[in-house]
């Protein structure tokens, strides 16, 4: 019960803190180092930007019925994150890779460790993010059938 307890009260910052990095994270790589974002980047961008309002919003309301909102969001994010990060670091999706816009899509402008690239990086995010509003879903869900 003290796990349910802990995902009721923090889950809603954790994830907000998770999108709020990775909102300030891909900032930083087109402002400040001046990387062009490719059009699945845009993609990502478009559905990370909104969770940090959502989410600094309801962890102020302390909504944890959130998860209705965000979960489209973040599991979309997931996919297009997932086929970026695929098409970067395995031939399967090579050819639509060059058609992606000005930019291509499987430019690695990072390559930490051999395998931590920007779409890796928001691949991690949309993932927390999902499971913490998974786990808050199952804690919503238990609490309700408890009485």
């Amino acid at each position: 019960m003290n796990g349910n307890r802990f995902i009721k009260e923090n889950a809603l910052h954790l994830s907000w803190v998770v999108a709020l990095a990775a909102t300030l994270g891909s900032l930083y790589f087109s402002e400040i180092l001046h990387f062009l974002p490719c059009k699945l980047c845009w993609y990502q961008r478009i559905l990370m930007y909104p969770l940090v309002i959502i989410l600094a919003i309801a962890a102020v309301r302390k909504d944890t019925k959130q998860y209705l909102y965000v979960l489209p969001l973040s599991v979309w994010g997931m996919g297009i994150s997932l086929y970026h990060y695929l098409m970067q670091k395995t031939s399967w999706f090579k050819e639509a890779a060059t058609g992606c816009g000005p930019v291509p899509c499987d430019v690695d402008y990072i390559n930490w460790l051999g395998f931590i690239t920007i779409p890796f990086l928001a691949l991690i995010a949309f993932t927390l993010i999902t499971i913490l509003h998974l786990m808050m879903l199952v804690v919503e869900r238990k609490s309700s059938f408890s009485y």
